[in-house]
């Protein structure tokens, strides 16, 4: 349900300014169906923008040095009130045959704190950013006829300390179901092996919305990747009452089962289907894989059986363009670049993902641990724990559960044990299949970290895991964070005064370990599982250790676009099992000839030797989990490492010294996407010399232009400090008309009404209430109002979003008549500049009115508002160290997609992107 929504902003405490809802005599919160503003299902929503989901508005926002740091310096949140609140609607159709079936809404996430209403029936309130949750509409809905779903967020809040984005930033769905079904999360498949048979059992909830009872019948089948049926079975029958549920759990048989595994992540479905008499009433099924899992306090982490080192990274839902809206394909696309490098661990930090992420996760082969977003022990913070297990349980990727991160008031202490101790077992009632883990910084030894069963060590700084571990030899454990390192891609010099730091992998002043560090000590020693990386991706916010106008993070392995800064080749020597060989830096140092040049080689080779320009600087051997370096006096030229394994030269890698910039080059990560309207491509840009060499300083604006069933949805580069937009938007705006004054038809020449000099002063106010009473005769009136628009606006599209406020209308501006005999009770009317001017304009409305039918009655008496589109500049984006990134996702037609960037004084580039016609999933209309 994520296509063609209407958005615009509303407002944390001005009620004017927030659609006025919630002002009616009575609210909706006084009766059922008074969800009044842009609550109410006749709400006029038709000035706002449209758009699709996912969405981040903060992403289109721009930079303030008054803006909170952890949200990147971004003019939304605290201190920004016009765009902290945003309205969402979506008008959708309900066939009269869906009548009797249970219709859901579910939402996977919305930043934050928010409120929905379907045909002005309030549904409920969802203070967090993370949650998923969903509502029952069944009863609201009008079926054979139009609805609308109102959603009302506030992101003035932060619940973290990075970048969260605003709105409805993952997925909305609608679901449909016979009254008898399986309801949403309501399954729980869980696995035991020995040896080349699974033992597979399936935990199935039904739930009875009838108003009688029912009896059913439950038939499982397990079907494997192939679509072949490995075992099933069909229950007894059963019987529920009315608004009654039960859970019903099987067991199955799986010969030579095909394990999910890293490299070989095989899927099976569970089917479960609901038969009553001879008839299919719900068909339920559940994506699950059959594997083993074993924390092991002195050997680590061991995945159906073997031995697995996690090689992970922590990571927040944020990327360039998108902020935190990001499409499946994308989260795709981020996994598999943290796949190539070597990484099989995801630590979802610091709260529950998008179910898209995990769904990734299990078809790539990525390893998660799962975390929640904060610690409690009340009802209702442990009803978050609940709805975060029972919504991920049956990935087979999960393989850990976070119950919190980094506590520091209450970790060290017997209030965090015992907290720890009871959300560890009750998540014993939820799932125990998976271990509990804490990530743990200050506070090793004591509270949470001594009773924990997996213990999550967050910086070496902080104390020695080896006495941890002789302390507590029962206890699992792993480094939940580690690195915390602070480099810039493509910089190889420190420079305070831009904010970029060096790409080298060193230790930070402030006491946090390199990567390398940090891996030995990991790789060392047997009973610490693994690490993850603080981070896997650059994101927005938490730029430390500078403040604005740095708006980035310096953590990641990859910038904010993906882009590989130099750490990734170390750790994909190391965690990978492909052959590297790496030299840093660029060897572009134009004015330092001469200078000594840290020279460095990530490898996993024997032995390498370096030469600068043919000179060897000498053969060195690499020892395990470590580079080499060398100093090399600067001239322009090559650099050229070469590799040897067991004293046989194996590979070379060259950096050269480039020429200036000439071209502008466009690579996608693939030549063909879904014509589905949610696929999409990955774009590096690149800035090339005459030899089509990447120049690794050149930071040149590119102007970006698409043509076919394509559009650009974000650019980003990775710089830290860059305000550049992301999104290139066009700005709306909703003008309204005011002063309505009236005179009869018949009391007046409608010549003189439109002569710009008739004096309005004495006449009646107008249209400031509900409409006529019962009874009155209505007499055609003209009705007379202003507007105001900028020289902005006036360079805009304007259309006004007119509603009828009688019959037989006749519209007219500035003297200029619009529309006249307006039978139609909603219209729309391009204004055109020839007659509109800046500053004050005159409307004139020619109607009989309305009269209302009953005393409580109401009529529209608003004839519409203006609807003004500033069109943005075109896209566009500065390349930072010869690269930037454009996105380009399907529009939904099938054919070809040309992308065109073009930069002044360079050759312009063409990239063209089939979009192929597929068989998309079903959409609400």
């Amino acid at each position: 349900m994520d296509f063609d929504w209407k958005f615009s902003f509303g407002h944390p405490h001005n009620v004017e300014k927030d659609f006025n809802v919630g002002t009616s005599y009575f609210t909706y919160l006084a009766k059922a169906g008074y969800g009044d503003g842009a609550a109410a299902a006749d709400f006029d929503d038709r000035t706002w923008r449209t758009l699709d989901l996912p969405h981040d508005w903060a992403a289109e926002m721009g930079f303030s040095g008054d803006a909170s740091h952890s949200h990147g310096y971004k003019k939304a949140g605290p201190g920004f009130p016009d765009t902290s609140v945003g309205w969402y609607r979506k008008s959708f159709s309900i066939p009269e045959s869906d009548k009797g079936k249970r219709v859901f809404l579910e939402f996977d996430g919305v930043f934050r704190d928010s409120k929905v209403w379907v045909n002005g029936f309030y549904c409920g309130n969802e203070p967090s950013g993370y949650a998923s949750f969903s509502y029952d509409i069944s009863e609201y809905l009008n079926y054979g006829g139009e609805n609308v779903v109102a959603v009302r967020v506030d992101a003035s809040m932060e619940e973290g300390w990075f970048y969260e984005g605003a709105g409805i930033y993952r997925h909305v769905w609608m679901t449909k179901v016979n009254p008898l079904y399986v309801p949403q999360y309501g399954t729980f498949v869980t696995s035991e092996v020995d040896g080349d048979e699974a033992t597979v059992t399936a935990r199935v909830k039904v739930r009875n919305k009838n108003l009688g009872k029912f009896s059913f019948s439950l038939e499982n089948r397990i079907v494997n990747a192939a679509g072949d049926v490995v075992a099933q079975g069909k229950s007894d029958v059963f019987e529920l009452i009315s608004m009654g549920g039960d859970e019903y759990s099987f067991e199955f048989k799986v010969d030579n089962p095909h394990l999910w595994d890293l490299d070989d992540p095989h899927l099976y479905t569970l089917e479960t289907l609901i038969h009553n008499n001879d008839n299919v009433v719900d068909k339920f099924e559940t994506t699950f894989g059959i594997r083993t899992i074993k924390w092991d306090p002195d050997k680590g982490f061991f995945l159906n059986g073997r031995h697995v080192k996690i090689k992970g990274t922590n990571n927040h839902q944020n990327h360039a363009g998108v902020g935190t809206a990001i499409p499946d394909g994308l989260h795709e696309w981020r996994i598999r670049q943290l796949k190539d490098m070597g990484n099989n661990a995801y630590r979802t930090a610091h709260y529950p993902p998008t179910p898209a992420l995990l769904e990734a996760c299990d078809r790539i082969g990525m390893l998660v641990l799962n975390e929640n977003r904060l610690m409690g022990t009340t009802d209702y913070m442990l009803e978050y724990l609940k709805r975060l297990v029972i919504r991920d349980r049956n990935h087979p990727s999960v393989v850990l559960w976070s119950i919190g991160n980094e506590e520091w008031a209450i970790e060290n202490g017997e209030r965090g044990a015992m907290m720890a101790q009871n959300m560890q077992a009750y998540l014993k009632t939820l799932d125990t299949t998976r271990p509990a883990n804490a990530a743990v910084s200050g506070a090793w030894g004591a509270g949470i970290s001594s009773v924990i069963e997996v213990m999550g060590f967050n910086y070496l700084r902080h104390g020695d895991t080896d006495k941890h571990h002789e302390k507590f030899p029962w206890q699992a454990s792993l480094g939940t964070e580690q690195g915390s390192t602070n480099t810039t891609r493509g910089v190889y010099v420190d420079d305070q005064e831009k904010q970029y730091l060096k790409a080298y992998d060193v230790p930070t002043p402030s006491g946090f370990m390199s990567i390398q560090q940090g891996w030995q000590h990991y790789a060392d020693r047997d009973y610490l599982a693994g690490m993850c990386i603080w981070t896997g991706f650059d994101y927005r916010g938490e730029s430390t250790p500078f403040q604005y106008p740095s708006v980035l993070s310096y953590f990641g392995m990859f910038d904010l676009c993906g882009f590989p800064k130099d750490n990734v080749w170390y750790l994909k020597s190391w965690w990978s099992n492909e052959d590297v060989l790496h030299i840093l830096p660029h060897w572009n140092w134009e004015g330092r000839d001469g200078e000594e040049i840290d020279v460095w080689v990530y490898s996993n080779y024997d032995e390498v030797e370096l030469f600068a320009n043919g000179e060897s600087f000498g053969r060195k051997k690499m020892e395990p989990n470590s580079h080499l370096e060398w100093k090399v006096p600067y001239k322009a030229g090559e650099l050229k490492a070469v590799a040897y394994r067991d004293g046989k030269k194996m590979t070379t890698e060259m950096v050269e010294t480039t020429g200036d910039a000439q071209s502008v080059r466009l690579i996608a990560d693939r030549d063909f996407i879904s014509a589905d309207r949610e696929d999409l491509a990955m774009v590096t840009v690149q800035v090339t010399d005459k030899k089509e060499r990447v120049v690794p300083t050149a930071n040149r604006n590119v102007v970006f232009e698409i043509e076919g069933p394509g559009k650009i949805i974000g650019v980003g580069n990775g710089d830290p400090t860059s305000h550049e937009p992301d999104r290139f938007i066009d700005t709306y705006k909703t003008v309204s008309f005011s002063n309505w004054k009236q005179t009869f038809a018949s009391e007046s020449d409608i010549r003189e009404v439109l002569d710009p000099k008739f004096k309005v002063q004495g006449l009646k106010d107008a249209l400031n209430n509900d409409g006529l009473e019962p009874g009155t005769e209505p007499e055609k009136t003209v009705f007379i109002g202003q507007f105001k628009l900028s020289e902005e606006e006036l360079g805009g599209q304007i259309n006004w979003m007119f509603r009828g406020i009688g019959k037989n209308q006749s519209v007219y501006i500035n003297g200029k008549l619009v529309a006249a005999e307006i039978s139609d009770y909603e219209s729309v009317y391009e204004l055109h500049s020839d007659y509109l001017k800046p500053g004050v304009n005159r409307v004139v409305v020619v109607a009989t009115p309305f009269v209302k039918e009953n005393p409580w009655s109401t009529v529209n008496t608003e004839p519409g508002k203006l609807q003004v589109i500033i069109p943005s500049e075109p896209w566009q984006r500065k390349t930072f160290n010869g690269l930037s990134q454009v996105i380009v996702q399907s529009t939904g037609d099938s054919g070809e997609i040309k992308l065109i960037a073009k930069s002044d004084g360079l050759k312009t580039a063409e990239l063209v992107i089939e979009a192929n016609e597929v068989t998309a999933e079903p959409k609400v209309k």
